[in-house]
């Protein structure tokens, strides 16, 4: 703000307004000699008929100066320097100018200067409209300024503004993105039988944004029972809330309603399918859309590389990223974090190293803690854990948090207690503060059957106030989403659930199956014994049809224990299951897990 400040104040010398007044009374075949403003297309021309516009003393004339403002702060070509300078000789602009320069500094990317120009259109006692207050409350959604948004707020309210619709769709918005969604929500009520499309599609993103997905699919469900059609964005932000709860039946419905009301698809909202169907467990159908899509952007090929990354497609993965270099799309940082997660997830050890080198030397990409977290990890699963210890080391100590954090993931798997002490002890050196650090390394000493530093170690981080992560699991049926948290008896159906779960635990004592007691898990409280991700199963089978797949979601990391239970349970009942845990996904089919036991 400051820098755009001293750019009015140095650039206001050089151009001094016409002094001839007869100019304005100049013959209008003279305008015929140069090209309008609006039709333009570089800034040398530009300047070539300002100097006209200067000759003719037509820079006097407010709808003249209002062009050049227009053409210059808002074309692809112009520049917001110029027409400050401008700006500074109009010696009473009026409300057009000021939004013109507001609106071209938020096109420029300067939400900052919008602010300022608004502060210097009421220090002249110029009057904000209707169209002020939409531009200004979208500066402030940019720069997070809620302080600054509420006071527009008032604004708007004393200019008598507030009711006007596009004020109103704006303040959802602003609001919503900075993180006020009570507020968003109090103005949409408000509205009342005003509300637009745009308005519930505000909403919506408001809800997403914040990650309340329910919400946002309940007031979506809401909208189109009141006969609003969704558009697009509206569309999206529900998909968004469907991929983040693995609703995978309401996001097909959604996909069917977009094939039925619209012609074609945007790729955003495409990019959205194919995310939504990968995050549901759908891998086949998100690629479908993806071969079919006639035009792909970098965003969409991250997608689809770390979806399958997240399905341990680990080469085809690598196939997609040829296929995307191949078309001339440059790779950024977050696809390289989806590549290297791929072959690490896939057990592709080498190729990962030639990934990681290639995106230093190739593409220039100096590594960020998410790559060197990636590596960490692909060496730990390769069981080159001294490797892995030896990249940590060689990484600057303020990106290493999460490197470390991945080493001592890694020593739970292979048993290297030692080592994983020296990653605690140097985690706690770093600040940081994670209660999955401490949980993992009690859960190595109980098993080590060393007691005392396990309790240690859980009194340390009580002590600190580090909560757990209370664990659950959501499965779909029906198009509803239900959750269930250990040892659950809140749900409606409890009866029918412990029954089934009765039948699943006879059902598996007859295949010889006996609960794994030797993973001691920490990470979970003592009721987790029966964990929710077994109620899920249980009320998936009581609710649907022989042969209807179950899709589950859960926050916590799949045990040995409950991975082989859950491979039993697809056998013996012929469900296919499809578990997406906090890392990826496992899909079980007839005893079998896709993962191949790699996780």
């Amino acid at each position: 703000m400051v820098g755009g400040l001293a750019v009015h104040r140095t650039t206001q010398q050089f151009i001094t307004p016409s002094s001839n007044p007869a100019s304005q009374d100049r013959p209008k075949e003279q305008l015929q000699c140069f090209p309008s403003p609006h039709h333009i297309k570089t800034m040398e021309e530009f300047k070539k008929v300002h100097a006209q516009y200067i000759k003719l003393g037509l820079n006097c004339i407010p709808r003249h100066t209002g062009d050049l403002l227009l053409a210059c702060s808002l074309s692809e070509w112009g520049s917001m320097d110029y027409a400050c300078l401008i700006f500074l000789e109009l010696e009473h602009p009026g409300v057009f100018d000021f939004n013109t320069m507001i609106r071209g500094s938020l096109l420029h990317g300067d939400p900052e200067g919008a602010l300022l120009f608004y502060q210097d259109m009421l220090q002249r006692n110029v009057k904000p409209d209707n169209f002020t207050f939409p531009f200004m409350l979208k500066a402030c959604s940019r720069l997070s300024a809620i302080s600054e948004g509420m006071q527009i707020h008032g604004h708007a309210t004393k200019y008598g503004f507030e009711r006007d619709v596009f004020v109103r769709n704006s303040l959802i918005n602003m609001y919503g993105k900075c993180g006020e969604v009570q507020l968003s929500r109090r103005v949409f009520d408000q509205m009342g039988s005003c509300r637009t499309v745009a308005s519930w599609s505000a909403l919506l993103a408001a809800h997403t944004r914040m990650g309340f997905w329910s919400k946002c699919l309940e007031l979506f469900a809401v909208m189109t029972r009141d006969g609003v059609k969704p558009e697009e964005s509206s569309m999206v932000s529900a998909l968004s809330a469907c991929k983040n709860l693995g609703a995978f039946e309401t996001g097909r419905s959604i996909h069917c309603f977009l094939l039925r009301n619209f012609t074609a698809l945007n790729i955003i909202v495409q990019t959205s399918l194919i995310d939504m169907y990968i995050n549901c467990g759908s891998l086949e159908n998100g690629i479908a859309i993806f071969e079919m899509m006639p035009e792909k952007n970098t965003w969409t090929y991250s997608i689809v590389i770390s979806g399958l990354a997240m399905h341990g497609e680990g080469k085809r993965a690598l196939l997609v990223f040829e296929d995307m270099l191949g078309v001339g799309h440059e790779p950024d940082e977050a696809i390289y974090v989806g590549v290297l997660s791929a072959c690490s997830h896939a057990g592709l050890h080498d190729e990962g190293l030639r990934c990681f080198d290639r995106m230093k030397l190739e593409h220039q990409i100096l590594p960020n803690p998410q790559h060197y977290g990636c590596m960490v990890d692909l060496m730990a699963r390769a069981g080159k854990l001294k490797e892995a210890h030896e990249l940590v080391k060689r990484m600057p100590m303020e990106q290493s948090e999460v490197a470390w954090r991945c080493l001592l993931s890694a020593c739970k798997i292979h048993g290297d207690l030692e080592l994983a002490e020296l990653a605690g002890r140097t985690l706690e050196k770093l600040g940081t503060h994670n209660s999955g650090d401490y949980i993992i390394l009690s859960d190595m000493y109980a098993k080590a059957k060393r007691w005392s530093d396990a309790a240690r170690t859980r009194r340390k981080m009580v002590d600190r106030g580090l909560n757990q992560v209370p664990g659950y699991s959501e499965v779909e049926v029906k198009g509803k989403m239900h959750t269930f948290v250990s040892h659950d008896q809140s749900h409606p159906q409890s009866h029918e659930i412990y029954e089934m779960l009765y039948q699943m635990e006879w059902q598996l004592r007859f295949e010889g199956y006996y609960p794994d007691t030797s993973e001691v898990r920490l990470d979970v409280d003592e009721e987790e014994k029966t964990h929710s991700q077994k109620l899920a199963i249980a009320f998936a089978l009581a609710s649907t049809s022989w042969g209807t797949p179950i899709r589950i979601v859960t926050n916590l990391r799949m045990s040995n224990d409950c991975h082989a239970y859950t491979a039993l349970i697809s056998r013996i009942f012929e469900r296919e299951i499809k578990v997406r845990d906090r890392n990826r996904f496992h899909c079980f089919r007839q005893g079998a897990c896709a993962c191949g036991d790699h996780w």
